[in-house]
């Protein structure tokens, strides 16, 4: 093995390790901010954490790109969902259980025979400004129909949601720096085109984070799995439909990504049904409040001098009530 590919295996685990940090940040933070708006996110520094853990990983995994092959950077990327189960489980303080790690398997062999059938783009191939634009309508669309069932089976249609964003993200950038790099087939985009472009792309990529954010409300492995398939899957069907692109194989190409689909997705199911429930601390009803009979004041009473007289608290026995908070919060 070169030093090109050990190089390329190294920067893969980090990108996969600083990606799987950010997940178990993001779905910690979720979990605090529940009900939260985006405002108090920003305001939070593990928030700041978590984009800059997401950013770290995405600029090694550019880098893991440059010294080896996609056939071995993208399957080394999978590896975040296994990276993250062990340390979302050391912060809930608990063990990875076993149809977790089986989840993961299955999930993690899904993905690889995706990506194994799936062809990189050649230089050139990327996709034009008005098919950029079409791709971004849809892609909004798609967005959604599948955000407004986020909270069903714990937000894994925000999760969907947020992998399709990111993949087109990624579809466009690569018309961003085909057009910058003048390998467009139509020659370079005028600069407000590559802007706009661009912009897009900063959309969609802050868009699919925050989709992301909301999708760990549910947890984290079954959110993050789906998040991981239908990244790639959004690519794959751009590519396949826009830019000429088919699977390796041929018509056994579509078996076997049919056949990982659906590996991929009994994962997925095993992940949802292994999720562990959120902890739900019981909160202390306070019994009913008894309305507590005030004592008559006697004429001995109230001809006492105010000093005298005995508080009408100390006549009566008074309950233990629970914390106004408690009480709130029940």
């Amino acid at each position: 093995m070169n030093e090109s590919a050990v190089l390329a295996i190294v920067l893969s685990l980090a990108s996969a390790a600083g990606y799987a940090l950010a997940a178990v940040g993001q779905s910690r933070l979720a979990s605090a901010n529940a009900g939260g708006s985006i405002l108090t996110l920003l305001a939070r520094p593990q928030w700041w954490w978590a984009v800059g853990l997401n950013a770290g990983g995405a600029l090694m995994h550019v880098a893991a790109l440059h010294y080896g092959p996609l056939t071995l950077v993208q399957p080394l990327g999978a590896l975040t969902l296994v990276a993250a189960l062990p340390i979302g489980a050391y912060y809930e303080r608990r063990r990875v259980s076993r149809r977790e790690w089986r989840g993961a398997a299955w999930t993690l062999a899904g993905l690889t025979g995706l990506i194994a059938v799936t062809g990189p783009a050649t230089p050139g191939d990327a996709l034009s400004l008005r098919e950029s634009l079409a791709v971004a309508a849809a892609t909004v669309a798609l967005i959604g129909v599948t955000a407004r069932a986020g909270a069903a089976r714990g937000g894994l249609g925000h999760a969907t949601a947020s992998g399709v964003a990111s993949g087109v993200a990624s579809a466009l950038t690569q018309t961003v720096t085909a057009s910058l790099a003048r390998e467009l087939p139509g020659g370079p985009l005028a600069w407000w085109q590559t802007t706009l472009i661009a912009a897009l792309v900063a959309t969609f990529a802050v868009g699919g984070l925050l989709l992301s954010q909301a999708a760990f409300r549910g947890g984290l492995a079954a959110p993050l799995a789906v998040v991981n398939l239908a990244n790639p899957a959004a690519a794959a069907v751009i590519g396949v439909a826009l830019l000429g692109e088919r699977f390796h194989g041929g018509p056994l190409g579509w078996l076997t990504a049919a056949a990982a689909s659906a590996v991929a997705a009994r994962g997925v199911l095993m992940l949802t049904g292994a999720q562990p429930a959120a902890a739900v601390v019981p909160s202390p009803r306070a019994p009913e409040r008894a309305r507590v009979q005030e004592p008559a004041h006697t004429p001995e009473s109230a001809g006492a001098p105010e000093s005298a007289r005995i508080p009408d608290a100390a006549l009566v026995p008074q309950p233990v009530l629970a914390p106004e908070s408690a009480v709130a919060s029940a």
